[in-house]
């Protein structure tokens, strides 16, 4: 069954469309990320051109992204305030990112910068998450003991100004590198069409020694309002917004994220830190490979103004 596209400009198989909406819905649940990182590539695979996938992709985030946090909001592992201040961050990236957005277009080179970003973020926070998760599984099959990172625990990010105490994730923690943090994805958002999941989860994590448990749902309640802000801003500087394969893929998100969260309740840290890095690395790696193939048409056509 085929259905047009009137933004994208083609005709497109919606079972395609459902699979890949589901299956990147139940990954956000899961992991605790938007998913735009997964959806944004596939959709570049289905042929969908690169400028629509970015700001469609985001579309979806959104959707999977506000299952996934009602379920870790019933199970209080959401921190309200934490993801107050990271939204507040990510608002003023959001809208700087589509400026950049909208520049890279305007020179032609938009389609390239976004696979050549893609290819260096996934591969190296993939290879780093792996890593770091197979030397914990190695150390938990051994029965050594692990080092102990307890909330609160301080680093040079715990010596910053600005000190701000949050109950939920029990730190006490300036809003210096929080704001940073939610800056720096509000712009992958606009300019990747990624809700920044990938990147704010280990950063919480190893940077600034949020529990687990909380990283998940706080994140994804940035990702919601972060993407969803980039999504209107896309439609109306860039009309870029392709509002049918955007409804295909939020419903199937949104029935996907509630299984993933419950699959996710039950894999130890370490086991979806390993999941999750070996995702990210295999769609860098495929992006990687499209970059240097020679492609099977050469020549392209395209209408100009």
């Amino acid at each position: 069954m085929t259905i047009y596209l009137p933004i994208a400009e083609l005709s497109v198989n919606v079972f395609i469309i459902l699979g890949m909406g589901a299956a990147v819905g139940f990954l956000s649940g899961m992991f605790g990320v938007g998913g735009g990182f997964l959806i944004t590539p596939l959709l570049i695979f289905y042929n969908i051109p690169p400028v629509v996938a970015v700001a469609t992709g985001a579309n979806q985030v959104v959707a999977s992204s506000v299952s996934g946090a009602i379920s870790h909001f019933r199970r209080g592992t959401l921190d309200m305030k934490l993801g107050t201040v990271l939204l507040i961050g990510g608002l003023v990236g959001a809208t700087i990112g589509v400026y950049i957005f909208s520049w890279l277009r305007r020179l032609g080179q938009l389609d390239l910068i976004i696979s050549l970003l893609y290819v260096v973020f996934l591969g190296t926070v993939g290879g780093l998450m792996l890593a770091e998760s197979l030397r914990a599984l190695r150390r938990a099959a051994r029965n050594e003991a692990v080092p102990l990172k307890r909330p609160g625990q301080h680093n040079w990010v715990h010596r910053l100004p600005f000190k701000m105490r949050f109950k939920k994730s029990k730190i006490y923690l300036s809003v210096i590198p929080i704001l940073a943090l939610g800056f720096g994805i509000g712009i992958l958002t606009s300019v990747m069409g990624v809700g920044g999941g990938f990147i704010m989860v280990p950063a919480m994590i190893y940077l600034l020694r949020i529990p687990t448990n909380v990283v998940v749902g706080t994140s994804l309640f940035q990702i919601i309002f972060t993407t969803a802000y980039t999504t209107i801003v896309q439609a109306a500087a860039n009309y870029s917004v392709d509002i049918v394969l955007a409804f295909i893929l939020m419903v199937a998100g949104v029935i996907g994220a509630q299984y993933g969260v419950r699959v996710g309740q039950k894999l130890r840290g370490e086991q979806l830190r390993a999941l999750l890095g070996l995702l990210v690395l295999a769609v860098g790696v495929r992006l990687a490979i499209e970059l240097v193939v020679t492609p099977d048409d050469i020549y392209s056509l395209a209408i100009g103004g």
